[in-house]
Protein backbone atom coordinates (compact mmCIF):
# COMPACT_ATOMS: atom_id res chain seq x y z
CA UNK A 1 0.00 0.00 0.00
CA UNK A 2 1.52 3.50 -0.88
CA UNK A 3 0.75 6.09 1.59
CA UNK A 4 0.15 9.31 0.80
CA UNK A 5 3.11 11.32 2.00
CA UNK A 6 5.13 9.26 -1.10
CA UNK A 7 4.18 11.56 -3.85
CA UNK A 8 5.34 14.30 -1.67
CA UNK A 9 9.30 12.75 -1.83
CA UNK A 10 11.97 13.36 -4.11
CA UNK A 11 11.70 11.21 -7.09
CA UNK A 12 14.41 8.64 -5.72
CA UNK A 13 12.44 7.86 -2.76
CA UNK A 14 9.38 6.85 -4.51
CA UNK A 15 11.39 4.87 -7.07
CA UNK A 16 12.81 2.88 -4.16
CA UNK A 17 9.51 1.96 -2.39
CA UNK A 18 7.82 1.41 -5.73
CA UNK A 19 6.02 -2.19 -5.97
CA UNK A 20 6.80 -2.75 -2.56
CA UNK A 21 5.86 -2.53 0.91
CA UNK A 22 7.13 0.21 3.39
CA UNK A 23 8.07 -0.92 6.52
CA UNK A 24 9.72 1.60 8.67
CA UNK A 25 10.18 5.46 8.50
CA UNK A 26 13.40 6.75 10.53
CA UNK A 27 12.58 10.57 11.60
CA UNK A 28 15.18 12.60 12.76
CA UNK A 29 17.53 15.40 13.51
CA UNK A 30 21.20 16.25 13.80
CA UNK A 31 22.46 16.92 17.21
CA UNK A 32 25.12 19.21 18.08
CA UNK A 33 28.12 17.15 17.04
CA UNK A 34 25.96 16.15 13.76
CA UNK A 35 24.76 12.66 15.02
CA UNK A 36 21.56 11.12 14.34
CA UNK A 37 18.51 11.56 16.91
CA UNK A 38 15.33 10.55 16.86
CA UNK A 39 12.35 7.84 16.28
CA UNK A 40 11.61 4.95 14.20
CA UNK A 41 8.24 3.87 13.31
CA UNK A 42 5.88 1.64 11.46
CA UNK A 43 4.99 3.14 8.00
CA UNK A 44 1.33 2.65 9.03
CA UNK A 45 1.81 5.05 12.14
CA UNK A 46 4.27 7.58 10.39
CA UNK A 47 1.27 8.20 7.86
CA UNK A 48 -1.25 8.81 10.32
CA UNK A 49 1.01 11.52 12.29
CA UNK A 50 1.69 15.22 11.15
CA UNK A 51 3.99 16.21 14.10
CA UNK A 52 6.54 13.81 16.19
CA UNK A 53 8.05 14.89 19.98
CA UNK A 54 11.62 14.96 21.22
CA UNK A 55 13.07 16.86 24.47
CA UNK A 56 14.74 19.79 23.64
CA UNK A 57 17.75 18.28 26.07
CA UNK A 58 18.94 16.53 22.40
CA UNK A 59 20.65 19.60 21.67
CA UNK A 60 22.55 19.30 25.35
CA UNK A 61 24.45 15.53 24.77
CA UNK A 62 27.91 15.73 24.24
CA UNK A 63 29.79 13.44 21.81
CA UNK A 64 30.76 10.88 24.63
CA UNK A 65 26.62 10.48 26.18
CA UNK A 66 26.98 12.88 29.07
CA UNK A 67 24.90 16.08 29.16
CA UNK A 68 25.59 19.69 29.61
CA UNK A 69 24.40 22.05 32.27
CA UNK A 70 21.73 23.72 30.89
CA UNK A 71 23.06 27.60 29.94
CA UNK A 72 19.53 28.66 30.56
CA UNK A 73 19.34 27.02 34.12
CA UNK A 74 16.34 25.22 33.96
CA UNK A 75 16.57 21.06 32.75
CA UNK A 76 12.75 20.96 32.63
CA UNK A 77 13.42 19.07 28.73
CA UNK A 78 10.09 20.32 27.59
CA UNK A 79 9.11 18.51 23.92
CA UNK A 80 10.02 20.28 20.94
CA UNK A 81 7.84 19.75 17.95
CA UNK A 82 8.90 17.19 14.77
CA UNK A 83 7.91 18.27 11.88
CA UNK A 84 9.00 16.05 8.38
CA UNK A 85 10.76 18.00 5.69
CA UNK A 86 9.81 15.66 2.93
CA UNK A 87 12.13 16.86 0.47
CA UNK A 88 14.67 14.90 2.50
CA UNK A 89 13.13 11.71 2.43
CA UNK A 90 15.61 9.18 1.14
CA UNK A 91 16.11 5.13 0.92
CA UNK A 92 18.45 3.48 3.72
CA UNK A 93 19.31 0.79 1.24
CA UNK A 94 21.53 -1.00 3.82
CA UNK A 95 18.52 -2.17 6.07
CA UNK A 96 16.99 -5.52 5.46
CA UNK A 97 13.70 -3.92 5.18
CA UNK A 98 11.93 -1.26 3.20
CA UNK A 99 13.10 1.93 5.24
CA UNK A 100 13.15 5.81 4.43
CA UNK A 101 14.63 8.37 6.38
CA UNK A 102 13.23 11.87 6.92
CA UNK A 103 14.74 14.86 8.29
CA UNK A 104 12.19 16.77 10.30
CA UNK A 105 12.18 20.38 11.17
CA UNK A 106 12.62 21.38 14.77
CA UNK A 107 10.31 24.04 16.50
CA UNK A 108 8.85 24.74 19.87
CA UNK A 109 5.40 24.20 21.15
CA UNK A 110 4.33 28.21 19.77
CA UNK A 111 6.00 27.03 16.51
CA UNK A 112 9.19 29.37 16.48
CA UNK A 113 12.13 27.45 15.15
CA UNK A 114 14.49 26.23 17.81
CA UNK A 115 17.99 28.26 17.87
CA UNK A 116 19.88 25.73 18.95
CA UNK A 117 19.12 23.35 16.27
CA UNK A 118 21.94 22.90 14.19
CA UNK A 119 19.57 22.84 10.78
CA UNK A 120 18.28 25.90 12.15
CA UNK A 121 21.21 27.81 12.47
CA UNK A 122 22.12 27.39 8.91
CA UNK A 123 18.56 28.14 7.91
CA UNK A 124 19.14 31.64 9.96
CA UNK A 125 22.76 32.08 8.05
CA UNK A 126 20.98 31.51 4.56
CA UNK A 127 17.72 33.86 5.63
CA UNK A 128 20.45 36.59 6.46
CA UNK A 129 21.84 36.07 2.63
CA UNK A 130 18.24 36.24 1.62
CA UNK A 131 17.46 39.19 2.79
CA UNK A 132 20.05 40.96 1.44
CA UNK A 133 18.76 39.89 -1.98
CA UNK A 134 21.48 37.64 -2.03
CA UNK A 135 21.91 33.13 -2.60
CA UNK A 136 25.28 31.43 -1.33
CA UNK A 137 26.42 28.41 -3.15
CA UNK A 138 28.55 25.67 -1.79
CA UNK A 139 30.51 22.52 -2.94
CA UNK A 140 31.69 20.66 -0.06
CA UNK A 141 34.75 18.08 -0.40
CA UNK A 142 34.43 15.16 2.20
CA UNK A 143 37.55 13.22 3.25
CA UNK A 144 37.18 10.31 5.41
CA UNK A 145 39.70 7.02 6.21
CA UNK A 146 38.78 3.55 5.57
CA UNK A 147 40.56 1.81 8.70
CA UNK A 148 40.31 -1.85 10.28
CA UNK A 149 37.93 -2.60 12.40
CA UNK A 150 39.04 -0.95 15.80
CA UNK A 151 36.82 -2.67 18.58
CA UNK A 152 40.11 -1.89 21.82
CA UNK A 153 40.11 2.35 21.94
CA UNK A 154 43.68 1.79 23.91
CA UNK A 155 45.19 0.48 20.32
CA UNK A 156 46.80 2.79 17.58
CA UNK A 157 44.33 2.98 14.13
CA UNK A 158 45.41 1.13 11.43
CA UNK A 159 44.57 1.03 7.97
CA UNK A 160 42.49 -1.45 6.12
CA UNK A 161 43.49 -4.89 4.02
CA UNK A 162 43.35 -4.21 0.38
CA UNK A 163 42.21 -6.61 -2.01
CA UNK A 164 45.98 -7.67 -2.21
CA UNK A 165 46.35 -8.91 0.84
CA UNK A 166 48.14 -6.02 2.03
CA UNK A 167 47.63 -2.92 4.48
CA UNK A 168 46.35 0.33 2.07
CA UNK A 169 49.88 2.18 1.68
CA UNK A 170 50.08 6.27 2.28
CA UNK A 171 51.53 8.97 -0.16
CA UNK A 172 49.25 7.37 -3.01
CA UNK A 173 47.36 10.59 -3.90
CA UNK A 174 45.45 10.29 -7.19
CA UNK A 175 45.95 6.80 -7.36
CA UNK A 176 43.70 4.57 -9.21
CA UNK A 177 45.53 1.54 -8.22
CA UNK A 178 45.18 2.58 -4.88
CA UNK A 179 41.57 3.26 -5.21
CA UNK A 180 40.95 0.05 -6.70
CA UNK A 181 42.24 -1.90 -2.96
CA UNK A 182 39.38 -0.92 -1.44
CA UNK A 183 37.08 -1.07 -4.60
CA UNK A 184 33.83 -3.55 -3.25
CA UNK A 185 33.40 -0.43 -0.59
CA UNK A 186 33.35 2.42 -3.24
CA UNK A 187 31.27 0.14 -5.26
CA UNK A 188 28.69 0.25 -2.77
CA UNK A 189 29.21 3.67 -1.82
CA UNK A 190 28.30 4.29 -5.41
CA UNK A 191 25.44 2.07 -4.98
CA UNK A 192 23.98 3.44 -1.92
CA UNK A 193 24.29 7.19 -2.89
CA UNK A 194 22.25 5.93 -6.68
CA UNK A 195 19.44 5.04 -4.38
CA UNK A 196 18.99 7.40 -1.87
CA UNK A 197 19.57 9.95 -5.49
CA UNK A 198 22.74 11.61 -4.46
CA UNK A 199 25.26 12.79 -7.18
CA UNK A 200 28.72 12.06 -6.51
CA UNK A 201 30.94 14.42 -8.44
CA UNK A 202 34.33 12.33 -8.24
CA UNK A 203 36.17 9.95 -5.53
CA UNK A 204 39.62 10.14 -5.26
CA UNK A 205 42.38 8.72 -3.39
CA UNK A 206 43.81 11.02 -0.99
CA UNK A 207 47.17 10.88 0.81
CA UNK A 208 46.64 9.44 3.57
CA UNK A 209 46.68 5.11 4.31
CA UNK A 210 43.20 4.37 3.11
CA UNK A 211 41.99 8.16 2.90
CA UNK A 212 39.40 9.04 0.23
CA UNK A 213 37.34 12.37 -1.18
CA UNK A 214 34.75 12.71 -2.00
CA UNK A 215 33.29 15.94 -4.22
CA UNK A 216 29.86 16.78 -4.22
CA UNK A 217 28.07 19.17 -6.83
CA UNK A 218 27.53 22.56 -6.14
CA UNK A 219 23.71 24.11 -4.60
CA UNK A 220 22.31 24.98 -1.26
CA UNK A 221 23.75 25.16 1.93
CA UNK A 222 21.07 23.36 3.68
CA UNK A 223 20.67 20.48 0.89
CA UNK A 224 24.40 20.21 0.13
CA UNK A 225 24.40 19.99 4.77
CA UNK A 226 21.60 17.66 4.72
CA UNK A 227 23.51 15.22 1.71
CA UNK A 228 26.34 15.47 3.94
CA UNK A 229 24.80 14.50 7.14
CA UNK A 230 23.23 11.22 5.00
CA UNK A 231 26.85 10.60 3.63
CA UNK A 232 28.25 9.99 6.54
CA UNK A 233 25.95 7.10 7.63
CA UNK A 234 25.60 5.19 4.07
CA UNK A 235 29.72 5.41 4.04
CA UNK A 236 30.04 4.06 7.39
CA UNK A 237 27.63 1.54 6.40
CA UNK A 238 28.66 0.31 2.99
CA UNK A 239 32.50 0.04 5.25
CA UNK A 240 31.28 -2.26 7.16
CA UNK A 241 29.82 -4.64 5.05
CA UNK A 242 33.45 -5.43 3.82
CA UNK A 243 34.57 -5.66 7.12
CA UNK A 244 36.48 -2.37 8.27
CA UNK A 245 35.27 1.37 9.97
CA UNK A 246 35.27 4.28 7.85
CA UNK A 247 35.90 7.50 10.72
CA UNK A 248 35.38 10.94 9.52
CA UNK A 249 37.93 11.80 12.78
CA UNK A 250 40.44 14.73 12.04
CA UNK A 251 43.01 12.64 12.74
CA UNK A 252 42.80 9.07 13.08
CA UNK A 253 46.53 7.87 12.49
CA UNK A 254 49.45 9.21 13.49
CA UNK A 255 51.69 10.63 11.39
CA UNK A 256 49.28 10.68 8.39
CA UNK A 257 47.28 13.69 6.54
CA UNK A 258 44.32 14.81 8.62
CA UNK A 259 40.97 14.72 7.15
CA UNK A 260 39.27 18.24 6.00
CA UNK A 261 35.76 19.61 4.64
CA UNK A 262 37.05 21.99 2.40
CA UNK A 263 33.84 23.81 1.21
CA UNK A 264 33.63 26.21 -1.89
CA UNK A 265 31.54 29.42 -1.69
CA UNK A 266 29.88 32.08 -4.54
CA UNK A 267 26.94 34.09 -3.61
CA UNK A 268 24.56 34.94 -6.65
CA UNK A 269 21.78 37.08 -6.63
CA UNK A 270 18.35 36.25 -6.01
CA UNK A 271 16.89 38.28 -9.06
CA UNK A 272 19.52 37.87 -11.57
CA UNK A 273 20.93 34.38 -10.81
CA UNK A 274 24.46 36.21 -11.46
CA UNK A 275 27.69 35.58 -9.55
CA UNK A 276 28.67 38.83 -7.23
CA UNK A 277 32.13 38.11 -7.61
CA UNK A 278 32.16 38.71 -10.84
CA UNK A 279 31.04 41.68 -13.24
CA UNK A 280 29.81 41.86 -16.48
CA UNK A 281 33.43 41.99 -17.99
CA UNK A 282 34.52 39.15 -15.50
CA UNK A 283 36.66 40.38 -13.61
CA UNK A 284 36.69 39.79 -9.69
CA UNK A 285 34.19 42.82 -8.25
CA UNK A 286 35.00 44.54 -4.45
CA UNK A 287 32.05 42.13 -2.83
CA UNK A 288 34.61 39.10 -4.00
CA UNK A 289 37.56 40.56 -2.11
CA UNK A 290 34.69 41.55 0.87
CA UNK A 291 34.06 38.18 1.32
CA UNK A 292 37.86 36.67 1.89
CA UNK A 293 38.43 39.77 4.05
CA UNK A 294 35.40 38.66 6.53
CA UNK A 295 36.85 35.22 6.69
CA UNK A 296 40.32 36.68 7.26
CA UNK A 297 38.72 38.72 10.12
CA UNK A 298 36.12 36.40 11.49
CA UNK A 299 37.28 33.18 11.18
CA UNK A 300 39.08 32.51 14.33
CA UNK A 301 35.96 33.35 16.67
CA UNK A 302 34.32 30.19 14.45
CA UNK A 303 36.92 27.63 14.26
CA UNK A 304 35.53 26.25 17.57
CA UNK A 305 32.66 25.16 14.82
CA UNK A 306 35.17 24.40 12.18
CA UNK A 307 37.30 22.07 14.32
CA UNK A 308 34.72 21.20 17.21
CA UNK A 309 37.18 18.33 19.22
CA UNK A 310 39.93 17.92 20.82
CA UNK A 311 41.39 15.43 17.71
CA UNK A 312 40.78 18.50 15.52
CA UNK A 313 43.67 20.52 16.38
CA UNK A 314 46.06 17.74 15.81
CA UNK A 315 45.30 18.19 11.81
CA UNK A 316 46.52 21.50 12.39
CA UNK A 317 50.36 20.79 12.01
CA UNK A 318 52.49 22.04 9.35
CA UNK A 319 53.53 19.78 6.27
CA UNK A 320 50.96 18.03 6.34
CA UNK A 321 48.91 19.36 3.56
CA UNK A 322 46.67 21.14 6.29
CA UNK A 323 47.15 25.10 6.18
CA UNK A 324 46.93 26.73 9.39
CA UNK A 325 47.05 30.36 8.53
CA UNK A 326 44.28 32.82 6.99
CA UNK A 327 46.49 33.87 3.63
CA UNK A 328 44.31 34.04 0.66
CA UNK A 329 45.96 33.43 -2.76
CA UNK A 330 44.54 32.20 -6.50
CA UNK A 331 45.44 28.29 -7.21
CA UNK A 332 47.81 28.27 -3.79
CA UNK A 333 46.65 25.00 -1.98
CA UNK A 334 48.93 26.46 1.12
CA UNK A 335 46.97 29.05 1.76
CA UNK A 336 43.83 28.61 3.86
CA UNK A 337 41.43 30.49 1.39
CA UNK A 338 42.24 29.56 -1.83
CA UNK A 339 40.89 30.89 -4.98
CA UNK A 340 40.93 28.14 -7.86
CA UNK A 341 41.01 28.31 -11.37
CA UNK A 342 37.65 29.15 -12.72
CA UNK A 343 35.76 30.69 -15.63
CA UNK A 344 33.73 34.18 -14.25
CA UNK A 345 30.86 32.88 -13.64
CA UNK A 346 31.96 30.22 -11.08
CA UNK A 347 34.55 32.47 -9.06
CA UNK A 348 34.41 30.89 -5.80
CA UNK A 349 36.31 31.33 -2.12
CA UNK A 350 37.68 28.13 -1.07
CA UNK A 351 37.82 27.69 3.06
CA UNK A 352 40.51 24.69 3.85
CA UNK A 353 40.56 24.88 7.16
CA UNK A 354 37.30 22.85 8.09
CA UNK A 355 37.83 19.45 9.41
CA UNK A 356 35.28 16.28 8.48
CA UNK A 357 34.70 15.82 11.79
CA UNK A 358 32.53 19.01 12.16
CA UNK A 359 28.32 19.44 11.96
CA UNK A 360 27.89 19.85 8.52
CA UNK A 361 25.14 22.16 8.94
CA UNK A 362 27.40 24.25 11.72
CA UNK A 363 30.75 24.22 9.63
CA UNK A 364 28.49 25.28 6.58
CA UNK A 365 27.37 27.93 8.66
CA UNK A 366 29.84 28.99 10.07
CA UNK A 367 31.73 29.57 7.28
CA UNK A 368 29.33 31.38 5.42
CA UNK A 369 28.98 33.37 8.37
CA UNK A 370 32.00 34.71 7.93
CA UNK A 371 31.49 35.44 4.45
CA UNK A 372 28.64 37.27 5.40
CA UNK A 373 30.14 39.30 7.69
CA UNK A 374 32.32 40.39 5.05
CA UNK A 375 30.23 41.41 2.59
CA UNK A 376 28.34 43.59 5.46
CA UNK A 377 31.71 45.36 6.75
CA UNK A 378 32.57 45.86 2.98
CA UNK A 379 36.70 45.83 3.86
CA UNK A 380 39.30 44.86 1.88
CA UNK A 381 41.75 41.34 2.47
CA UNK A 382 45.36 41.69 2.58
CA UNK A 383 47.61 41.28 -0.13
CA UNK A 384 47.58 38.41 -1.85
CA UNK A 385 50.07 35.69 -0.75
CA UNK A 386 52.12 34.36 -3.77
CA UNK A 387 54.34 32.43 -1.83
CA UNK A 388 54.03 29.67 0.60
CA UNK A 389 51.57 30.06 3.51
CA UNK A 390 52.12 27.06 5.17
CA UNK A 391 54.09 28.57 8.39
CA UNK A 392 52.29 31.72 8.18
CA UNK A 393 51.37 33.01 11.63
CA UNK A 394 48.08 34.05 11.67
CA UNK A 395 46.30 34.29 15.36
CA UNK A 396 44.03 30.90 15.02
CA UNK A 397 43.61 28.98 18.06
CA UNK A 398 45.52 26.14 18.02
CA UNK A 399 43.35 24.24 20.92
CA UNK A 400 39.74 24.18 21.55
CA UNK A 401 39.88 25.67 24.98
CA UNK A 402 41.31 28.97 22.83
CA UNK A 403 38.95 28.40 20.12
CA UNK A 404 35.81 28.40 22.44
CA UNK A 405 36.76 31.07 24.14
CA UNK A 406 37.23 33.52 21.11
CA UNK A 407 33.38 31.86 19.61
CA UNK A 408 32.41 33.00 23.25
CA UNK A 409 34.15 36.46 23.17
CA UNK A 410 32.78 37.74 19.57
CA UNK A 411 29.91 39.68 19.02
CA UNK A 412 29.45 39.59 15.67
CA UNK A 413 29.39 35.49 15.56
CA UNK A 414 26.59 35.73 18.07
CA UNK A 415 24.87 38.48 16.09
CA UNK A 416 24.58 36.26 13.11
CA UNK A 417 24.72 32.37 14.87
CA UNK A 418 22.71 33.39 17.51
CA UNK A 419 23.69 33.63 21.36
CA UNK A 420 21.33 30.87 22.59
CA UNK A 421 23.37 28.69 20.05
CA UNK A 422 26.71 29.82 21.10
CA UNK A 423 25.75 29.24 24.75
CA UNK A 424 24.29 26.08 23.99
CA UNK A 425 27.48 24.76 22.47
CA UNK A 426 29.65 26.41 24.95
CA UNK A 427 28.07 24.33 27.39
CA UNK A 428 28.32 21.20 25.27
CA UNK A 429 32.06 21.78 24.41
CA UNK A 430 33.61 22.84 27.16
CA UNK A 431 32.34 19.68 29.24
CA UNK A 432 33.96 17.16 26.37
CA UNK A 433 36.53 19.19 26.41
CA UNK A 434 36.54 18.36 30.70
CA UNK A 435 36.25 14.70 30.09
CA UNK A 436 39.26 14.95 27.55
CA UNK A 437 41.16 16.40 30.60
CA UNK A 438 40.68 13.64 32.95
CA UNK A 439 41.69 11.01 30.50
CA UNK A 440 45.65 10.00 30.75
CA UNK A 441 47.54 9.60 27.14
CA UNK A 442 49.85 6.79 26.55
CA UNK A 443 52.04 9.49 26.09
CA UNK A 444 52.14 10.17 29.60
CA UNK A 445 52.40 6.94 30.52
CA UNK A 446 55.80 6.08 28.64
CA UNK A 447 57.20 10.03 29.09
CA UNK A 448 56.43 11.12 32.89
CA UNK A 449 55.94 7.78 34.69
CA UNK A 450 59.63 7.06 35.33
CA UNK A 451 61.38 10.35 34.12
CA UNK A 452 60.13 13.24 36.27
Amino acid sequence: MKSHWIEETPQAAQDYVAGRRLDEVECIVADIAGVARGKAMPASKFAHQERFYLPNSIFLQTITGDWADNPSGAFTEPDMILTPDFSTATAAPWTADVTLLVIHDVSDQSGKPVPIAPRNVLKRVVDLYRQKGWRPIVAPEMEFFLVARNIDPNQPIMPPMGRTGRRAAAKQAYSMSAVDEYGKVIDDIYDFAEAQGFEIDGILQEGGAGQVEINLNHGDPVHLADQIFYFKRLIREAALRHDCFATFMAKPIEGEPGSAMHIHHSVVGIEDGRNIFSDEQGRETPAFLHFIAGMQKHLPAAVALLAPYVNSYRRYVPDFAAPINLEWGRDNRTTGLRVPISGPEARRVENRLAGMDCNPYLGLAASLACGYLGLIEAENPRSECLGDAYMSEDGLPYNLGDALDLMDESAPMREVLGSEFIDVYQAVKRNEYKEFLQVISPWEREHLLLNV
